[in-house]
C-alpha cells in the first residue's frame, strides 16, 4: 500500500505537475506527503531485514527489501541489512555503525556521519544515472525531480535520522536502561505514524525486532503497563 501510494503520487508530481499560482500551496504539501512515503519505504526495507514484513518468506522479505531500498536511493539491501543488524548487536557502542561515539554527539555531526556511512559511490552513481534517464530520457522538467524526488528523499533521511537514530539513541539523562541503549517517546499513536511509521518506539523495536512497524504501539503499551505495574 505504501508503495503503491508512493508510486501513484511519484508519477503524478514528476510527469504532470504543472508550476502556477496553487503551487505556493500545492507543491509543499506535495513534497511533505512525498517525504512521508519515503519514510514509509524505508521502514519496509527495514522490516525485511527483520523478517517481519513476510514472517517466514525470506525470498520475499529480499525482494521487498531490494526494490524499497533501490527506489529510495540505491543503496544495496544486502550491505545495510549487516550493518543494521551490527547496530542491533552493538547498540551505542564503538562498533555500531549507526552511532556517533564523539561527544557531545551534536545533531549535525551525527546526521553527516550518518549518511556518510550509507551514502557512497555506489548510491551516487544510481542517483546520477535516474536523473539523466528522468531529464534526458523521459524529458521531466529538472525542477520537478529536485522538487518531488530529490527534496522528499533527503527531507526524509533526515525525518528517519532524528526519530530513529538521534532522539532514541543520543547519550542522555536519565540513562539507558539496558543494553540496548535505546528509548522511546511518548508521542500519541497518531503523532508516532506522521514522525516514523512507529520507530520513535525505539525500544521496544530493539526488545523485540521481530515485531512489524505497525504492531508497535501494542508493544510500546504492553512495556508501559509493565513498568507501571513494577511501579506500583
Amino acid at each position: 500500500m505504501v508503495i503503491a501510494a508512493w508510486a501513484a503520487l511519484h508519477v503524478h508530481a514528476m510527469f504532470f505537475y504543472s508550476w502556477g499560482a496553487h503551487s505556493v500551496l500545492t507543491a509543499p504539501m506535495l513534497v511533505a506527503v512525498l517525504c512521508w512515503l519515503y519514510v514509509g519505504l524505508f521502514i519496509i526495507a527495514h522490516d525485511s531485514m527483520h523478517g517481519s514484513l513476510a514472517p517466514f518468506r525470506p525470498g520475499t522479505n529480499r525482494a521487498f527489501g531490494r526494490l524499497t531500498l533501490l527506489i529510495y536511493a540505491g543503496f544495496d539491501f544486502d550491505a545495510l541489512n549487516k550493518k543494521h543488524h551490527l547496530h542491533h548487536r552493538h547498540s551505542g557502542t564503538e562498533a555500531d555503525p549507526d552511532f556517533s561515539d564523539a561527544p557531545p554527539h551534536g545533531f549535525w555531526r551525527w546526521y553527516y556521519e550518518f549518511m556518510a556511512e550509507y551514502f557512497s559511490g555506489r548510491e551516487a552513481i544510481v542517483v546520477t544515472l535516474a536523473v539523466w534517464v528522468y531529464v534526458g530520457l523521459f524529458g521531466v522538467p529538472l525542477v520537478n525531480v529536485l522538487a518531488f524526488w530529490a527534496a522528499p528523499a533527503l527531507l526524509s533521511s533526515l525525518q528517519l535520522f532524528t526519530f530513529g537514530t538521534y532522539l532514541p539513541h543520543v547519550p542522555a539523562h536519565p540513562a539507558f536502561s539496558d543494553r540496548h541503549n535505546a528509548r522511546s517517546n511518548d508521542y500519541p499513536v497518531w503523532l508516532s505514524l506522521l514522525t516514523c511509521f512507529h520507530f520513535g518506539y525505539h525500544h521496544e523495536h530493539h526488545l523485540f525486532p521481530g515485531v512489524p512497524w505497525w504492531r508497535l504501539p501494542t508493544a510500546r503499551a504492553a512495556q508501559r503497563a509493565q513498568s507501571a505495574e513494577s511501579a506500583g
